[in-house]
């Protein structure tokens, strides 16, 4: 339930609960949760966009998302090609994919479907090398750990700094 509430609200955290996953469940089990929860968190993104963000992004750049939404139609029989080449590469970041969607009328099913391929290359690579005896307690899985920590930290950090020059 927790990683449905990042992914929707595109909270950063959800990587440090999918690399947990690895170690307290079976691989394929940890795949398949990992996977099925990004996938189904991303898609809640979209429904809130969707029902909340849409009228408003149509109202303030009506010329913007026409120009998208017509890209998507003369693409439309390959929309699951490009929903994986989007999540793939990093030229836009996944919440913005998320948020943007639904406004340019790339249906859900694709969207659903093409997360959870990316997420399982992903996450497959990553939890199985976490979670192989050899690599469980190497120096670079535990730098990166402790990385993914202090990012943790960012963002209560920069609340509080918020916070104090009120």
């Amino acid at each position: 339930m927790i990683v449905f509430s990042l992914q929707t609200f595109a909270i950063p955290g959800s990587i440090s609960l999918s690399i947990l996953s690895g170690f307290l469940f079976p691989f394929p089990l940890a795949l398949f949760l990992v996977c099925f929860c990004s996938a189904t968190g991303a898609s809640l993104c979209y429904l809130l966009s969707f029902f909340l963000g849409r009228r408003v992004v149509y109202r303030y750049f009506p010329e913007k998302v026409a120009q998208w939404a017509a890209i998507v139609n003369k693409h439309r029989s390959n929309l699951f090609n490009y929903m994986l080449f989007l999540r793939m590469t990093p030229f836009l970041p996944n919440w913005f994919i998320n948020i943007v969607s639904p406004v340019i009328d790339v249906p859900l099913f694709p969207f659903w479907v093409g997360t959870f391929l990316v997420v399982a290359i992903q996450a497959g690579q990553t939890l199985y090398n976490l979670s192989a005896s050899s690599d469980t307690w190497s120096w670079f899985s535990v730098v990166i750990l402790g990385l993914f920590a202090v990012l943790s930290l960012v963002p209560v950090i920069l609340k509080r700094q918020l916070r104090d020059n009120q």
